[in-house]
């Protein structure tokens, strides 16, 4: 993979998210980030956050997306109706990892309700640092757009 300062990526949360969004940001300092927001903990709708990050990859101005909101559910569902868009929620670092070996996920969406800020970064390394296999995998992925 690129070192990682070449790496862009894109991040984005709801309020419920807000506080791992800045850890992860903190995290990743080494990368390229852009930060889509919110910038605060005041409530907001997860779509107005979603849809930034997942146009920036899909419009290829990040490689990948990080998503986080109480349960990673909301954001996934959102940056999925994005057509280039592969996003998946993660609660394991072993989840994180398939979904790049066989989904080549771009997406990773952080249920942050049910995560400890330690499993966070563990499962966005992971993520980011695991290749897509190809393969079996590639002809399943291509069959994914409508």
């Amino acid at each position: 993979m690129s070192t990682t300062n070449s790496i862009k990526l894109a991040i984005g949360a709801d309020h419920a998210g807000f506080e791992y969004k800045e850890i992860l940001k903190a995290f990743l300092a080494d990368y390229q980030v852009t930060d889509f927001g919110t910038h605060s903990l005041d409530s907001v709708d997860y779509p107005d956050f979603a849809h930034p990050v997942a146009s920036s990859v899909e419009k290829g101005e990040a490689d990948f997306g990080i998503l986080v909101c109480g349960s990673g559910q909301g954001v996934a569902i959102t940056a999925n109706k994005h057509q280039g868009i592969r996003a998946a929620v993660t609660w394991l670092t072993d989840i994180a990892k398939l979904s790049r070996q066989h989904n080549n996920a771009n997406v990773i969406c952080i249920p942050a309700r049910f995560v400890s800020p330690e499993l966070a970064k563990e499962m966005v390394t992971a993520f980011l640092e695991t290749p897509f296999e190809g393969g079996r995998h590639a002809n399943r992925v291509n069959k994914i757009s409508c």
